[in-house]
């Protein structure tokens, strides 16, 4: 086997003209349905943890002192963890609707690739 003639028609087809397919389209709406949720996700669980951290190092005294900050710190950090423990069914809630919005577009998409 030549390995050559292989790496080069490799490299080669990164740079040949691309030609939108059905496939790639829908990839793209499959994207498309789940992107909000996933972004919404990942940046509502790291503020979550940050607050929840945020907490703990009041609680534990790391800033500020006191107990008034020692309570201010478990509320904090309480009002963290929930944000955390909520994230997972906010996020499938918002995945559902993303794939509602766009189901009947890709099922036909997927439809018309299937006939083929």
């Amino acid at each position: 086997m030549n390995t050559d003639k292989i790496l080069a028609e490799a490299i080669a087809k990164d740079y040949a003209p691309k030609v939108d397919s059905k496939i790639i389209a829908l990839k793209k709406l499959d994207k498309k349905a789940k992107m909000p949720a996933t972004v919404f996700t990942y940046t509502f669980g790291i503020i979550s943890a940050l607050v929840a951290g945020a907490g703990m190092c009041l609680s534990m005294q790391v800033i500020g002192s006191g107990v008034l900050c020692m309570v201010l710190g478990i509320i904090v950090g309480v009002i963290g963890f929930i944000g955390c423990g909520v994230n997972y069914p906010i996020y499938k809630k918002m995945l559902e609707k993303g794939k509602a919005k766009y189901a009947f577009e890709i099922v036909q998409l997927a439809k018309e690739i299937a006939d083929k």
